[in-house]
């Protein structure tokens, strides 16, 4: 069995928002990591994200220069499979929202990397008794579900299927550990995990009032900031998250479920990433960025310029 001193090299598959910032913060604490992806656009992509990323920690003093750099030299990306796979220790999946598309990464991988090899999922919603024997060796196989952004909303989830070893379990909590984060051990699957559980049913109730004419996005964001004092409302939020990857999930349960509510809910998402709205990433989602409304003074009592993606 794998143990915590034998994690060295890490692989993540899916260069996505979400891969780029599990292999940063796991380079950042001394891990040699590892980007596969299958497209060299999001591989470069990732890069020049990860470098935003590292400028701006050595300009707050998080890092100094010479501990950025370290940092950069840790990190490989690659569209390989089996050169990614050939040193993992550890290999951590965050590619799209599909079933079906996980089983596929994951059997792939289980015939490159090791014995040895560790297999976790950073699914969002989705639980790892669906894709275990798939991964081909499911007593080490569980989901290890990171948070946007890893280095500031630092809670892991270790959700284990009914086949994870304990072995494989306190591994992942004792690696959670090591990279910075709290570790969160779930007593038995839940779709959602435990803050995403919580999460989701704000996130669906925002998009409801939107979709439905209730409320504009500026006004659901107005409450929820006006009344929690938080920084940003749920559509700032899910800009954040990426309007495609809240697509998918939202589309993915609307079918499973034949729920209407979530049915009107994915098609007005939709409108937006049909015309290129993905959120904060590509600079307009519900918001435009760098500069959100939602961030400028008086938007909270309506004086802010108008600022919506419409």
């Amino acid at each position: 069995m794998t143990r915590i001193e034998d994690i060295r090299c890490v692989l993540v598959v899916g260069a996505g928002t979400m891969g780029q910032e599990i292999g940063l913060q796991c380079a950042m604490y001394g891990y040699k990591v590892t980007i596969y992806d299958i497209a060299t656009e999001a591989l470069e992509n990732a890069a020049i994200q990860q470098e935003a990323v590292l400028k701006r920690f050595v300009a707050g003093g998080k890092l100094s220069q010479e501990q950025a750099e370290a940092v950069r030299s840790r990190i490989v990306t690659t569209r390989d499979p089996g050169e990614a796979a050939a040193t993992a220790d550890l290999l951590i999946e965050a590619v799209p929202e599909n079933p079906e598309l996980k089983a596929r990464v994951f059997a792939q991988f289980n015939g490159l990397c090791p014995p040895r090899t560790v297999f976790t999922t950073n699914t969002s919603s989705l639980i790892p008794s669906m894709i275990a024997d798939a991964s081909g060796r499911p007593a080490q196989f569980a989901a290890f579900h990171f948070h946007h952004e890893v280095w500031i909303s630092n809670v892991v989830d270790i959700m284990p299927h009914a086949g994870t070893s304990e072995e494989t379990v306190q591994l992942l909590h004792a690696f959670a550990r090591r990279i910075g984060q709290i570790p969160i051990v779930l007593k038995k699957e839940n779709h959602g995990y435990v803050f995403n559980a919580m999460f989701n049913e704000l996130n669906t109730a925002a998009v409801s009032l939107a979709a439905n004419g209730i409320a504009s996005i500026e006004d659901v964001d107005r409450a929820w900031m006006g009344v929690m004092k938080m920084p940003m409302g749920p559509f700032g939020w899910l800009d954040g998250i990426g309007l495609d990857t809240c697509w998918e999930i939202t589309q993915y349960w609307a079918t499973r479920l034949g729920d209407k509510r979530l049915q009107k809910n994915a098609s007005f998402l939709k409108g937006y990433v049909d015309r290129g709205f993905l959120g904060a990433k590509r600079g307009r989602g519900f918001y435009t960025y760098p500069d959100p409304l939602y961030g400028r003074p008086g938007f909270l009592t309506g004086e802010a310029n108008p600022g919506v993606a419409s």
